[in-house]
């Protein structure tokens, strides 16, 4: 391991230390801001510093594991321990590499998910039905809250387009690389040939933008629509004008909210969509910057990219952005994402370490 990184790990391994003492304090709480910062912060360095002592105690059995090879009587059990010491040693290393990769800083945000239909007609909404399904029964298994902002239904079932915010501990660190085009393969229901048809959905999801440091919105900007909320929600839908659509007219960008139970409710959803929209379109500007350096295989996030098929009569889920192949389609349509989710992240790493090592060179 080179030095600047056993210099770095060091300073992490007495910035631990002196957490644990200040956590340690009888008014530790009195300032509860604090104590929650500083317990995040012994929460993110914790596991590198374990990883790190586990090394350093490798380092310590090696040398011992050396200075056995002198004796003839310890030899063979010597080179034995040199042997499983190495190989742990390596093991050790490359989990610290994976520990020390630059944290995305929109990690631990909540998410705002919009599945949108495409190509396909009927088949390509009902397909939009099957995918917020599917993550939907994800965050179940999570449990994470869904909330659905705004739904357009098709007119033979699932949806035209359905915005909702996953909220949760870590949720964009597990669904950002979701954002693209994901395209179907099957027999529609309402098919009598038995023909497969091929429809497509674009799903974007985009962290929620932090309140502190949001994007600046100059209300001259904005165009604000109301009207009557249309399809399933109790008795209050169709009487007043609570739905509300806000055009962002620098941008172009629409937000349409109308599952709030109200006008100004429905505005402040709108609003915070409208906001992650923003940063999400600065920050995937700003990605095709650094991209055109470097192509992210699996972050880029641009919704224009096929990023996935799922081939019904064959059983198969492909990601064509890691050429990965499962043959578990029911189980993934049912929200069992992890295998596929480990995938893409484990991908991303590479990357990122393949990046690092460029630099280092």
């Amino acid at each position: 391991m080179n030095a600047s990184l056993l210099s770095k790990l060091d300073q992490l391994a007495d910035r631990l230390l002196e957490i644990d003492a200040l956590l340690a304090r009888p008014d530790a709480t009195t300032d509860m801001d604090r104590y929650r910062k500083l317990s995040r912060e012994h929460s993110d360095i914790g596991p590198v510093v374990h990883e790190y002592r586990a090394w350093r105690q490798t380092q310590a059995d090696l040398a011992t594991a050396r200075e056995l090879l002198a004796d003839p009587d310890m030899r063979e059990l010597a080179e034995a321990e040199l042997q499983e010491a190495q190989q742990r040693l390596e093991t050790l290393e490359a989990a610290l590499q994976i520990l020390l990769l630059p944290k995305d800083p929109n990690d631990e945000r909540n998410v705002f998910l919009e599945i949108r239909a495409g190509t396909g007609g009927n088949e390509s909404a009902l397909f939009a039905g099957s995918l917020f399904r599917m993550y939907a029964r994800y965050a179940e298994r999570q449990r994470w809250p869904v909330e659905i902002l705004s739904e357009s239904p098709g007119e033979v079932g699932g949806f035209k387009e359905i915005i909702c915010r996953i909220s949760g501990h870590g949720v964009y660190s597990r669904l950002k690389f979701e954002s693209g085009g994901h395209r179907v393969q099957r027999v529609p229901e309402t098919e009598s040939q038995g023909r497969i048809h091929t429809s497509a959905c674009t799903v974007a999801v985009m962290p929620e933008a932090d309140e502190r440091a949001a994007v600046e919105i100059n209300p001259a900007d904005l165009r604000i629509d109301t009207f009557r909320a249309s399809g399933a929600g109790g008795q209050h839908i169709n009487k007043t004008d609570s739905a509300v659509r806000i055009t962002h007219l620098p941008t172009g960008i629409v937000v349409e909210c109308q599952d709030g139970r109200s006008q100004h409710q429905n505005k402040a959803q709108a609003l915070r969509v409208l906001a992650a929209r923003i940063q999400d379109a600065q920050d995937r500007e700003a990605h095709a910057q650094e991209a055109s350096t470097r192509k992210s295989l699996v972050g880029s996030g641009d919704r224009s990219d096929r990023i996935r098929t799922y081939n019904f009569p064959q059983g198969r889920i492909t990601d064509h952005r890691i050429n990965l192949t499962l043959y578990k389609i029911d189980a993934i349509m049912d929200g069992d994402l992890d295998d596929l989710f480990a995938a893409l992240l484990s991908e991303h790493q590479a990357e990122q370490l393949a990046t690092l090592s460029e630099a280092g060179h």
